[in-house]
């Protein structure tokens, strides 16, 4: 199986979520899976297509091979950063991950919509929390082949 897991380099997540706990739970949880990864967070929309494009003090930022993004974010609301990720060219082959409170159905439609390449709901319980982001950080990381930066 030719995977991300067998290069040299951890992969580099970008986070993008503006609650201080879920920001917490995130970097546990992956903690905890043991997975090679490195995470940079953001909180808002703004600041997230800021570092994506390395505009102002986000020059250096890595380039993500994955995007962690809640839809409900100040300045910037996650269905407008997944759109302009998406319609960029030099953006749209990172792989988003939607990772939101949101259940409802408009949301996943548009979502998708929109190219998301999956929308998972937060769950409630720590428990599964930390499990639901070690399954995606397991998929994304052992599974799934992604493309070169």
């Amino acid at each position: 199986m030719n995977t991300q897991a067998d290069d040299a380099y951890p992969i580099e997540i970008l986070l993008v979520e503006d609650n201080p706990g879920d920001v917490r739970l995130v970097q546990e949880a992956m903690r905890a899976a043991k997975m090679r990864n490195r995470m940079s967070v953001v909180e808002d929309g703004v600041d997230a297509m800021a570092f994506l494009r390395r505009e102002g003090h986000f020059a250096d930022a890595p380039r993500p091979d994955l995007i962690l993004l809640d839809l409900n974010l100040p300045r910037k609301d996650g269905r407008e950063v997944l759109a302009e990720v998406k319609a960029d060219p030099q953006l749209r082959r990172i792989p988003v991950v939607v990772l939101t409170t949101s259940q409802a159905e408009e949301d996943v439609l548009r979502a998708y919509d929109l190219h998301a390449n999956c929308f998972v709901t937060k769950p409630v319980q720590f428990e599964q929390f930390m499990q639901v982001v070690q399954v995606i950080d397991n998929f994304w990381v052992n599974v799934v082949t992604l493309p070169k930066a």
